[in-house]
């Protein structure tokens, strides 16, 4: 089945079908919309065929795929257009994709904001696109019905051809899209309506087709941010200051700058977006000169109230705020945990940290500005255009209707492109010199100015009854707001205490599924890091703290009750109430994990442990469920060999397995790479690491075997690009514990940790 599948050429040639301008407001994701000369909305052949904003059909029958999101090499535009082909009925060798822009008609009702993140991008577009594709089919049927004058319901589609069963006579969609015959449009009800076909009619979904943008990738015609080349174009290289945030210029000296060759003026920001605090751009006609400019600036510096502010100030003031029983919103409230505590036969009480962690994509942070009389068109990357658009109009000083947005390929994401710092020194060095102006971060700009993870401080307090049931838990989580600094209300939680909005992506995943009769989440702002760093989101957001916390607090409880960890959690995912399905699915997902990885079957060498742990990231609504065993070596230094990591997930429904297998063999690995290698630190108001010699993440010599256990069941399509991170630094925690005795609450895992813990 399926051998009819063949490569698909590249990405459309022509990335921009029409010319928009469009913006966002700095809150509420208000748009803003400014029509050009009906001249320019020219660009749309009218023989083509556009059954919906997100894909169009040209007369020769190749089917153009609009990505809404950005792709950051997780092959999200060609998972979208498999999608729509599934029930277009296309042929995959027909098929090509672009990227949206920000009209707002991509602001899509259903859809919502253009973000990439918190693995989304499948499970919200699945059936949506689905629609779209079906739509298609059906109009296209019954336009070629009429032509043919048959019955549409006696009508096949199979690879973009639609065949009568009994005469067989054909047409292909190409014949019916020059035909211009076509009709039929869908109300959002009637979309509403369509039957989709079930999983086991899929003749594409499933299927591990030839990703359409790897052949641009591959042989460099695909355009990233960085690639952008326009006429007339000079560079910026931006200083930033000593301080993570909140200094300011007191002064610019230029005069060995200005003895640069093709050097052309020094630009001071003046950042209203609060984006950047103290930068300086210097511009010239290269990047290079525009690099000897800048390092030949003399610039002093008011440092700013964070001056002084180093990682232990960040820790400490997050224990002062957890001791205080007023501090924060209730994320969780369920039942008494403290009078539960108080009765129960044995309490344990534990405290989990995170460090600062850096997303450094290989693609730096890139933008180009140009301004064409009143339009600012921004060529970058990023994921979250909705707000970027925004950024740009207010680092311009005008209407984000004036804003044209150019999406590129993201050489790199992870979260870091969700903010759009990077447009502000291009937007206002351009408006300064009146040229277009790339600006491209080093990588010590890049680091340093790194919207991070933020650190994190956990506290758990846990109660068993005499037979070793959990009773209650209790669990503070203390750290920066990434989400609460967007300034959009409808990215914020209401508390359960009605005390005021949350920053729920900081505790989602400590409302486990796991059956707990009273269990509190306390979610506390800490004022200093949300200032002094402010933070942003990284792969896999708050589960990848939250769920250390949980998951090496549930191993620790067991061990206290005589349990076995596995059958431990196995027994509180009963899906009792609010658990009911999520529970099920988790517990699958564990057994899957432990069958594979054969936790249990066998006694292990003196030094060698197994570990588990399992997790519903990202968020309780959005689920995708995972578990993890990790086998790992200790030796007597306390250094850790990790031997392997066997990783089993629920995707619900597979759009296309290798890619699925990739990215959870990645997030796993990215995990890892965060449990044991990756750590930042704060001295004086700034990070100290500015390169890959100091910040060191995992590196091919360590990569361990990882074996991926897949579970399609044909449930709701999940996501896979995240999760994974989530799981792998409890299981590596709880393995190193089996293996010689050690317990390690502190991210990053280092030997010397290891070593204390085992003589503790």
């Amino acid at each position: 089945m399926n051998q009819h599948v063949k490569a698909a050429p590249t990405m459309a040639p022509d990335l921009s079908r029409r010319s928009f301008l469009v913006g966002t407001a700095a809150t509420g994701l208000v748009l803003g919309y400014a029509g050009l000369p009906d001249a320019a909305l020219a660009a749309t052949t009218p023989a083509s065929f556009e059954p919906s904003v997100w894909y169009s059909i040209a007369p020769d029958g190749v089917v153009t795929v609009t990505c809404g999101k950005a792709d950051m090499g997780q092959h999200i535009a060609s998972t979208m257009a498999q999608i729509v082909c599934e029930e277009l009925g296309a042929a995959w060798k027909d098929m090509r994709v672009q990227l949206a822009s920000n009209d707002p008609k991509f602001n899509d009702p259903v859809l919502g904001a253009q973000i990439t993140g918190g693995s989304w991008s499948t499970m919200m577009n699945f059936d949506a696109m689905s629609r779209a594709g079906a739509a298609g089919r059906i109009a296209l049927t019954e336009a070629a019905a009429s032509a043919m004058g048959v019955p549409a319901k006696e009508l096949v589609v199979r690879d973009g051809v639609v065949m009568h069963s009994k005469s067989k006579k054909q047409m292909s969609y190409a014949e019916i899209v020059k035909s211009g015959k076509i009709t039929k449009s869908f109300t959002p009800d009637e979309l509403k309506a369509i039957t989709l076909k079930t999983p086991d009619q899929y003749t594409l979904i499933g299927v591990s087709v030839p990703q359409l943008d790897i052949p641009a990738k591959t042989n460099g015609t695909a355009k990233y941010g960085i690639d952008t080349m326009l006429p007339g174009m000079v560079y910026g290289k931006v200083v930033t200051p000593p301080v993570r945030f909140g200094a300011t210029v007191k002064s610019v000296d230029d005069s060995e700058a200005k003895k640069v060759p093709g050097f052309i003026k020094t630009v001071t920001l003046d950042d209203k977006t609060g984006s950047t605090s103290g930068w300086v751009v210097a511009v010239a006609n290269t990047f290079a000169n525009a690099k000897k400019a800048a390092d030949a600036l003399k610039i002093t510096y008011d440092k700013g109230p964070y001056a002084n502010v180093s990682t232990d100030n960040i820790l400490t003031e997050a224990m002062r705020l957890q001791a205080q029983d007023d501090s924060g919103q209730f994320f969780v409230k369920d039942g008494d945990p403290v009078a539960a505590l108080s009765g129960a036969a044995k309490v344990l009480e534990a405290e989990y940290t995170t460090s600062i962690n850096i997303h450094a994509p290989m693609e730096p942070m890139n933008a180009t500005a140009e301004f064409k009389g009143d339009i600012l068109h921004i060529y970058s990357g990023n994921q979250f255009a909705t707000r970027s658009g925004a950024i740009a109009a207010g680092a311009a000083g005008i209407d984000p209707k004036y804003v044209v947005m150019h999406q590129a390929w993201l050489g790199g994401g992870f979260g870091r492109r969700l903010d759009a710092d990077m447009m502000v020194p291009a937007v206002q060095a351009a408006k300064a010199v009146g040229k277009p102006v790339k600006v491209i971060y080093s990588r010590e700009n890049d680091m340093t100015m790194d919207y991070s993870r933020p650190l994190t401080y956990q506290k758990v307090k846990a109660g068993l009854d005499s037979n070793g049931k959990l009773i209650a838990l209790s669990h503070d989580v203390v750290s920066a707001w990434p989400t609460a600094r967007w300034g959009i209300p409808d990215f914020l939680s209401p508390s359960v205490d009605k005390k005021g909005p949350l920053d729920s992506f900081t505790v989602n995943g400590a409302d486990f599924f796991y059956t707990v009769p009273n269990h509190h989440v306390r979610a506390i702002k800490n004022e200093l890091a949300h200032n002094a760093t402010p933070s942003g989101q990284l792969r896999s957001v708050a589960p990848g703290w939250t769920f250390w916390a949980v998951e090496s607090m549930i191993d620790e409880i067991a061990v206290a009750s005589g349990q076995d960890p596995a059958q431990f959690r196995i027994a509180l995912l009963d899906g009792k109430g609010k658990n009911d399905g999520g529970a099920q699915r988790l517990r699958n997902t564990l057994l899957a994990a432990m069958g594979l990885s054969g936790y249990g079957a066998k006694k292990l060498p003196k030094g060698e442990g197994m570990g588990v742990a399992c997790v519903s990231s990202q968020e309780r609504a959005t689920a995708s469920w995972t578990a993890c065993v990790a086998h790992v070596a200790v030796a007597d230094t306390g250094a850790v060999t990790v031997k392997k990591l066997t990783v089993a997930t629920d995707v619900g429904t597979q759009v296309h397995p290798d890619n699925i297998r990739a990215q959870v063999e990645g997030a796993a690995l990215w995990g890892l790479s965060l449990a044991m290698y990756e750590k930042a630190t704060l001295k004086d108001g700034g990070i100290e690491q500015t390169n890959f010699d100091s910040y060191t993440p995992l590196r091919m010599s360590q990569v361990p075997e990882v074996a991926i256990a897949v579970i399609a069941n044909g449930e709701k399509a999940t996501g896979v690009g995240e999760p994974a991170v989530t799981v792998v630094a409890p299981a590596l925690g709880n393995a190193i514990y089996n293996a010689c005795g050690a317990r390690l609450r502190a991210l990053p895992i280092t030997a010397q940790a290891v070593k204390a813990a085992m003589k503790a």
